[in-house]
């Protein structure tokens, strides 16, 4: 078996840990700081500065943006908890509902890991409805300003993926591909995937929502909403052709994944929000 050429770097998934500490006769922790948390927070808190720029950016708008930065500033715990909300739950019910199923408290253990990007989507499009409803806002506009921000959030999600060694690729000879630490891995080189999905989920999906944000897209409320579901059900559904297949689930179909299928309704969505987006005539805040 030859080696892989590029070594896994078997970084510490927990950034700090303190603790325990006692309290009287009690003792409480200890407590760990992971990478993946902060992975969570760094996106929202780069995600929400983003948007800010975008808000008051009214050349972005052809005039005023259709809502403040204020109401941007209290819409931050609104997705915050659809994101946690919708990305557990879709962990749940699409990748491991059997277990549980018969184990429900272990839902609650977010610590160990187990959040769905699809279901983490679901759970902003609650968040977006929800919020749009009871401010009075358009529903579309601020649905364009979370997606065009969401792909900082899936590439620093994707990073610390890498980090805690998980969602790794299938077994190839490539030049770069690494042996992962874990045992379920087999010891064998296979594709840093995780990578992959960080390079155009994260990188290269940012770059065009943020090319047509510049052009001029969020004058048509739905476009960005549509682009940003287009281009993620492409590229997962493409990077899902290097990634193992979650052991739980194995193929579903064919050759089709769990990721690949979730991503069909979201591609079938985006279509119709770009469709949408073009048959509306442009709009001029004001």
């Amino acid at each position: 078996m030859r080696l892989a050429l590029l070594p896994y770097p078997k970084l510490e998934p927990v950034l700090v840990k303190f603790g325990p500490f006692s309290i009287g006769s009690y003792s409480i922790g200890p407590f760990s700081i992971r990478w993946y948390a902060l992975a969570y927070i760094a996106g929202i808190l780069l995600g929400w500065l983003y948007a800010r720029r975008m808000i008051v950016n009214e050349r972005l708008w052809g005039g005023s943006a259709p809502f403040t930065v204020l109401d941007l500033d209290d819409f931050v715990l609104w997705v915050t908890l659809g994101i946690i909300i919708g990305g557990r739950s879709g962990y749940v019910l699409f990748y491991n509902f059997d277990l549980y199923a018969a184990h429900p408290l272990e839902m609650l253990k977010l610590w160990d890991g187990g959040m769905s990007f699809h279901g983490g989507f679901l759970g902003c499009v609650a968040a977006v409805g929800l919020f749009a409803l009871k401010r009075h806002l358009p529903f579309l506009s601020l649905g364009d300003v979370t997606c065009a921000v969401g792909p900082i959030g899936v590439f620093l999600g994707r990073l610390a993926n890498f980090v805690n060694g998980e969602l790794w690729g299938r077994p190839t000879d490539a030049l770069w591909a690494m042996i992962f630490p874990s045992p379920d891995a087999g010891g064998v080189p296979r594709h840093p995937s995780q990578l992959y999905e960080a390079a155009l989920e994260g990188v290269l999906l940012f770059i065009v929502l943020n090319v047509l944000v510049r052009r001029g897209a969020l004058k048509c409320p739905g476009l960005i909403t549509g682009v940003f579901a287009i281009g993620y059900a492409v590229m997962r559904s493409f990077c899902e052709l290097f990634r193992e297949p979650d052991r739980q689930l194995g193929f579903i179909w064919h050759d089709m994944t769990m990721g690949m299928l979730l991503s069909v309704p979201l591609l079938i969505a985006g279509i119709g929000f770009v469709a949408y987006a073009l048959r509306t005539k442009p709009s001029r805040s004001s």
